[in-house]
């Protein structure tokens, strides 16, 4: 029976045709607008009367939002005017929260410097009660190597899963600062070196033991988890899931060229069932494995579909719409470098959802 639950809440998927490239088109040169000084107060873009109408259609255990924030090209879809990415950095926040889809969104600057407890108590004063975050934590304790301002790895990285940096400069300030507004925590590992991945049950016992030393979340954040997101797909196994399982964690789908599609990952989601889902849609998978560089460059300044890609959208909605059906909470984070423009990406992707028959 367990089984016949698991597979219609996560059915096969199939595999969506490949795509050709897509150019985008030629923008019109236009002298550049005069963006707001730093000091600005952002504001919202007026409200979409159809977005409020969508957002209540949507399951309430959802929550949906984008990676980041600073991003001038949002002007009237997120803010009501041209910023400039410095004042969208420091004040823009407060705006992004008031946006009728987004009730979440993801801290992905804590992966490259350690928030404190004072900037994560910053933030969640600006958002409302009822808002959660998705947090990275610090490549610090994710990354096995040391990398040059290249990303290439230099040397081994001393601290990779130590326990006592995990709590002490990724647990204890993100309960401190955010409190019970922590949706999920999520270790993202980099790329693993091959010697490493060579002997897989030290690495996952090794990643086990420094998830089981974490302190609860539960007391402080009654919807928090705690979230590993993996670029190996080797590691996309029943040992994987039963670490995860064991020290009460959960899987990350990772939509990335650096991992499988979908419906390669919903196995880990099924041997974790039931639970929660936490999912980061970070790049269009046209781009290969080391493909940021290229996204940006051809997405920027974000404020238009590029790369549309409903076969993934579509897949998402079925897979968001199976775990919320059956009450559980679902994470859904998505980047700019998914489609072009993450607000976009995310209103396409409630409309799909919306279009599902409730459960």
């Amino acid at each position: 029976m367990a089984d016949e639950v698991q597979d219609s809440l996560f059915p096969d998927l199939p595999r969506p045709p490949e795509a050709p490239p897509t150019v985008p088109p030629e923008a019109e040169a236009e002298p550049p607008a005069k963006k707001k000084s730093r000091g600005a107060t952002v504001a919202p873009a007026p409200v979409d009367p159809a977005l409020v109408e969508l957002a209540a259609a949507l399951p309430p255990g959802l929550r949906l939002g984008t990676s980041s924030w600073s991003y001038p090209g949002w002007a009237n879809l997120v803010w009501d005017d041209d910023y400039a990415e410095t004042v969208l950095s420091k004040n823009g926040l407060s705006a992004l929260a008031r946006h009728p889809l987004f009730r979440t969104v993801s801290l992905d600057r804590n992966f490259y410097r350690a928030l404190t407890a004072s900037q994560y108590a910053r933030y969640a004063a600006m958002v409302p009660d009822d808002f959660r975050f998705v947090v990275k934590a610090p490549s610090l304790v994710t990354d096995a190597t040391v990398r040059d301002e290249s990303g290439r790895g230099t040397q081994v990285n001393p601290v990779f899963l130590n326990s006592e940096i995990a709590i002490q400069e990724f647990v204890q300030p993100a309960l401190e600062g955010l409190g019970h507004r922590i949706g999920a925590l999520v270790f993202q590992m980099s790329p693993i070196p091959a010697q490493l991945l060579a002997d897989q049950p030290a690495l996952l016992a090794r990643i086990g033991e420094m998830l089981e030393s974490l302190p609860g979340l539960k007391p402080a954040a009654p919807d928090a988890v705690i979230a590993v997101e993996v670029r190996d797909p080797q590691l996309l196994c029943p040992a994987f899931a039963d670490m995860l399982r064991s020290v009460g964690a959960t899987f990350c789908m990772g939509l990335h060229a650096k991992m499988p599609p979908i419906e390669d990952q919903l196995p880990m989601l099924r041997a974790l069932w039931p639970g929660p889902l936490v999912c980061r849609w970070n790049l269009h998978r046209r781009h290969g494995r080391f493909g940021y560089e290229d996204a940006e460059k051809l997405y920027g300044p974000f404020d238009k579909i590029v790369d549309p890609d409903p076969e993934t959208r579509e897949a998402l909605a079925r897979v968001i719409a199976g775990t919320t059906g059956a009450g559980q909470l679902a994470y859904v984070t998505v980047s700019n470098n998914a489609e072009g423009c993450a607000p976009l990406t995310i209103a396409s992707l409630a409309r799909d959802i919306a279009k599902l028959p409730k459960r």
